[in-house]
């Protein structure tokens, strides 16, 4: 795998029947790649958590997934209300989930910190009423 992939994904706010499609179909490409099974469940798990945090608190957003023979690179970008507060958000069980999706099992907390632990590098940027950008980094190696 020396050559270079990129594909970008859009998930929908609001869309719970749809919800893990994206992270379960890199999930799949990953495996046919070749990837290391550890490897894939750290990307599998930060990507299953940063498409849940779309589709639970955003109009909308892009999933941007970026491999080389080095990394796996997913950006994620998001037009939603924003963080108020990164460092409380990073928290494990700080959740802003509404009555309704922890009804569906959803905002237990873990999202961000999930995503932080399994990157190898992890940024977080977020403004208020336009949205939050996710850089996470895994080596392959």
């Amino acid at each position: 795998m020396n050559e270079f992939f990129s594909q970008t994904y859009e998930i929908k706010g609001k869309d719970f029947q749809n919800a893990g499609k994206v992270s379960t179909g890199i999930k799949t490409l990953l495996k046919q790649l070749g990837i290391k099974p550890e490897i894939i469940r750290k990307v599998a798990i930060a990507c299953y958590e940063a498409e849940m945090n779309i589709v639970m608190y955003a109009k909308t957003g892009t999933m941007k997934l970026d491999i080389d023979t080095k990394k796996i690179k997913i950006t994620v970008l998001d037009q939603g209300p924003g963080i108020q507060d990164i460092d409380l958000a990073m928290k494990e069980g700080y959740s802003t989930a509404t009555p309704e999706m922890r009804e569906m099992g959803f905002g237990a907390g873990m999202g961000l910190p999930n995503i932080k632990k399994n990157s190898d590098e992890f940024k977080i940027e977020s403004s208020i009423g336009e949205g939050t950008k996710l850089e996470i980094t895994i080596f392959i190696n």
